[in-house]
């Protein structure tokens, strides 16, 4: 049985000076699964680690993990300008995949979308704001600007689609 107290041991490991520690850390948090929920925001830290293999393990027990827990929403909205894409980006991911519970994070999303950040980041932070829903209404005067700066763009796209999620029209 996988104790609280493994995940943080292993959520640890992913600061080890080693890549190969932090590789294999990252392999048991994915085998864990949604049981390492408490490796999330860790683990979203974690995407700017240097090495790629590292960070294609972390990648996987994102995935393999399931959404976070809604009580790391204000963790996971800090790391959108992170300065990491990555990061960046799965913060946003992850938010999304909060839906509504995430709608303590729709200020810093919203501003993700305006942001000198990667697009990467800018498009799935719009694409999170969709997700949220009715909650992320505060957000519709920057997704509208976003559209029509942005016009046929990925980003503009993303910001319209949100537009509707947000407003009911699905």
């Amino acid at each position: 049985m996988i104790s609280p107290g493994d995940v943080h041991r292993l959520s640890e490991a992913l600061d080890h000076y080693d890549p190969t520690i932090r590789q294999e850390a990252a392999e048991q948090l994915a085998a864990i699964g949604p049981r390492a929920q408490p490796a999330v925001v860790r683990l979203v830290e974690a995407c700017a680690d240097e090495s790629a293999e590292v960070c294609e393990r972390v990648v996987h027990a994102l995935e393999a993990i399931g959404p976070p827990a809604p009580c790391d929403t204000r963790l996971l909205a800090r790391l959108l300008g992170s300065g990491s894409a990555d990061v960046g980006y799965w913060a946003a991911t992850l938010l999304g995949r909060l839906g509504e519970q995430a709608a303590p994070a729709v200020p810093a999303l919203a501003a993700a979308v305006v942001a000198p950040l990667d697009d990467s980041v800018r498009q799935r932070a719009a694409w999170a704001l969709g997700k949220i829903g009715a909650p992320a209404r505060e957000a519709l005067r920057t997704l509208q600007e976003t559209a029509q700066d942005d016009g046929d763009s990925r980003l503009g796209r993303l910001a319209r689609k949100a537009m509707r999620e947000i407003s009911g029209a699905g």
